[in-house]
């Protein structure tokens, strides 16, 4: 990547070129306050907790692995630990399990859980995991006038499974296209007249359906509702309550810490004209990965986006065009001596981005690593190339054909740098 801003990155314009007024937005101040910043210490275990945990765990381990006489036992197993958070721990039992049922359906051993709830229940959970599942086999479901059956409709929680299920669709399945509308309809007929907890069950769903939910908000509320349900197991049940806990904590304590890395920056006085949204950038972390073993990577993605989100507001809503020009030059060099040749505002970002990916490589070092910061360093100097294209178009009223934005608005999106610093 050139260290300078190459002169046929921006195609040349007509347009205005006087000094630009800065473009301020006036953002709401973070809704969050100090609430993050009061002191969390780790959480110590005592010995007896700490050997319940692992029991349970065991416990647990052992019943996914356990020969059932219907594979459709395992696969409620397996549904309950997925909603309840608690899959990571399980990785290759489940994906075991899931095997040998995949197996057994594709050669016809499977000889229960034909109903509607068990069938849906099988394909999500199939789908999800990259098991080639057919659409087709909801096919039976279905009247000779190839709707769904009318049967179906007292199945409300069959009809909630199939919800779920199709949300995964491909594209040209128009089945499950069918099936989502037939049971949406049928679904919010009915959720205000079933009891709790299947009826928060129903308004969860239709709010947020599992594929395209958070991981911590699944488990959240599915510790209620599975427990309310009466027939849960007691081992998963303690187990799913205790592990939350522990990464509740865990979580506490990264978006203390980061909260605390922030606030050094005396965001309010140094970029009063930023959107302060540190903790919904750390929330979003946790919606990629929140296991413990990712605490470094979420802690480090979570500070690239907060830079990432004060770089676009620089861009956007208060650097003239004449120190953008600047600052993307010396963002391209990466280079300490560039900071005093930069407005004072830009000197906190330029010196705190470089430290943060110096600590980032340092740490990696020690893993042999180190490369992959500087893969991240070149994500974040091309996302204030592409940010200047955007200024450039402004200054210079200019509209670009759909030709020329779309490879600028795939990268000014973000998702590149930050799939690049989440690894």
């Amino acid at each position: 990547m050139s260290s300078q801003i190459s002169s046929n990155l921006v195609p040349s314009h007509d347009g205005n070129t006087s000094k630009e007024n800065r473009h301020l937005a006036n953002f709401r101040p973070s809704f969050w306050g100090d609430i993050f910043l009061s002191s969390t210490s780790e959480m110590e275990m005592d010995a007896g907790t700490q050997q319940e945990y692992e029991e349970l765990k065991q416990e647990v381990r052992r019943m996914l692995v356990a020969n059932m006489d219907k594979s459709s036992q395992k696969l409620h197993i397996i549904d309950a630990v997925q909603r309840l958070g608690v899959a990571y721990h399980f990785e290759k039992e489940i994906e075991d399990a899931l095997e040998i049922i995949y197996h057994h359906h594709c050669n016809h051993i499977e000889i229960d859980g034909d109903d509607l709830y068990t069938t849906a229940v099988r394909f999500r959970l199939l789908r999800e995991h990259g098991f080639d599942v057919h659409c087709e086999t909801f096919n039976k479901f279905k009247d000779q006038k190839g709707n769904f059956k009318e049967s179906l409709i007292g199945d409300v929680k069959g009809m909630l499974e199939l919800y779920e299920a199709a949300h995964l669709q491909l594209h040209g399945e128009n089945i499950l296209e069918e099936a989502l509308s037939f049971t949406t309809f049928h679904l919010k007929l009915v959720e205000t007249t079933v009891d709790y907890p299947l009826s928060t069950q129903i308004a969860n769903a239709l709010k947020r359906p599992l594929r395209k939910s958070l991981p911590r908000l699944i488990a959240r509320s599915y510790i209620s509702i599975y427990e309310a349900y009466g027939t849960q197991d007691e081992n998963l049940m303690k187990f799913a309550k205790l592990d939350f806990k522990i990464l509740q904590h865990l979580h506490k304590m990264e978006i203390n810490k980061i909260n605390r890395w922030w606030k050094g920056l005396d965001v309010a006085t140094n970029f009063p004209f930023i959107r302060d949204r540190c903790v919904e950038c750390y929330f979003w972390m946790l919606g990629v990965y929140f296991e413990p073993h990712y605490a470094i990577a979420r802690t480090f993605a979570t500070k690239v986006i907060c830079l990432i989100s004060i770089l676009d507001d620089i861009y956007d809503a208060y650097g003239t065009y004449e120190e953008l020009e600047i600052f993307t030059k010396a963002i391209q060099r990466w280079d300490t001596n560039c900071i005093d040749q930069l407005p004072d505002y830009m000197k906190l970002w330029y010196s705190e981005t470089l430290n943060v990916y110096k600590d980032m490589e340092d740490l990696m070092s020690k893993e042999g690593k180190s490369y992959r910061v500087q893969v991240a360093v070149e994500a974040m100097k091309r996302q204030s190339q592409v940010y200047y294209v955007e200024a450039k178009w402004l200054h210079e009223n200019y509209i670009p054909t759909m030709e020329e934005y779309m490879p600028i608005a795939l990268i000014s999106c973000g998702y590149w740098n930050l799939t690049i610093s989440s690894f």
